[in-house]
């Protein structure tokens, strides 16, 4: 997933179709020369729907497609027949997608399952023939409705990534190493800042056959809240994982200082993200003895736990993998 390829914002302008108008018509046959109204109603305008595929993992696919427009709705016919509904313009988007009006901010739509389909932009109704007005007193009406419109404006269009747990840590934390040595996922690794530019996911074995998703994000630096680093691009990924694993290398200067500072920058980013259940990875802890491990937990809140691990050694990696698997069954 490590690719410029992986897109996970896109801003589209879409539009659903108008309504077909109704017809003003009257039947006229040999032998009944005044038949009444049978003016048919229009057909309904296309509406723009999201629906979920779980075989996409990035919006790629709609950076070329930025107006999504749908089908206008056919006018009604003669004998009450209606107009052919417009055409529905189906997008299909990755699970975990959420729809947002571009200038409120506010979300519109949100996909979670496979096969999911919302109504994003509904089309307009299509208008009544004059066959629908007639009435006693009124038995040749020359009128019929207009159909309605649809609906249209720029749009967000946002990928926040559905993982079990999700690594928080600042750029060269270990992350992505972890990654590789828990799982299948071969991620980028390389000794600089933001290796990881995209998020990468690894499926983790776990035992009876078990497995959970673990997501490698962008490293998070001091500011990121407020969009220095990666920011906001990194940030909202985490909404999503029920599950945080907070690394911090054991080499670290200051371990309860890195800490303090993902710390703030997801409260500054979301204060919904620290009810998340969160455990703290010390990593290469092979140069750590007993004693130094013993007193670097001291620096940490007791509420959450502590754990060591070496990805180099493979030392507490299938401990971690117990804790990850237990704090993803715990409810809160």
């Amino acid at each position: 997933m490590q690719s410029d390829n992986f897109i996970d914002y896109i801003r589209v302008y879409c539009k659903s179709g108008h309504g077909g108008p109704g017809v003003v018509h009257f039947l006229r046959e040999k032998f009944r020369p005044n038949g009444g109204p049978d003016g048919g109603n229009g057909g309904r305008g296309g509406h723009v729907i999201l629906k979920g595929n779980k075989n996409l993992w990035t919006l790629l696919h709609l950076r070329y497609h930025k107006n999504l427009l749908a089908e206008d709705g056919d006018r009604g016919g003669k004998n009450n027949s209606s107009g052919k509904n417009g055409k529905d313009i189906i997008i299909e988007v990755p699970l975990g997608t959420v729809g947002k009006n571009e200038e409120t901010g506010e979300v519109e739509v949100e996909i979670l399952e496979h096969g999911q389909e919302v109504i994003w932009l509904p089309g307009g109704r299509g208008g009544l023939g004059n066959g629908n007005f007639a009435t006693p007193t009124n038995q040749a009406p020359e009128y019929a409705q207009p159909g309605e419109d649809g609906k249209e404006g720029w749009k967000i269009v946002e990928l926040k990534i559905l993982a079990d747990v999700g690594l928080v840590g600042f750029p060269n934390a270990g992350k992505s190493t972890l990654l590789s040595v828990i799982s299948a996922a071969k991620p980028k690794i390389a000794d600089y800042a933001f290796t990881t530019i995209t998020p990468n996911l690894g499926m983790v074995e776990y035992k009876g056959g078990k497995s959970f998703c673990v997501a490698d994000l962008p490293g998070i630096i001091e500011g990121a809240a407020e969009g220095k680093g990666l920011g906001h691009r990194f940030l909202r990924h985490i909404e999503r994982n029920p599950v945080l694993m907070m690394l911090i290398p054991a080499d670290s200067k200051d371990h309860k200082k890195e800490f303090d500072i993902l710390m703030h920058e997801l409260e500054e980013y979301n204060p919904d993200l620290l009810d998340k259940q969160m455990l703290v990875a010390i990593s290469k802890s092979d140069m750590l003895d007993a004693e130094l491990q013993a007193e670097i937990v001291k620096e940490f809140p007791k509420n959450i736990p502590v754990h060591f691990f070496s990805s180099l050694t493979y030392q507490g990696i299938d401990t971690l993998k117990d804790k990850l698997w237990k704090l993803l069954n715990t409810e809160i």
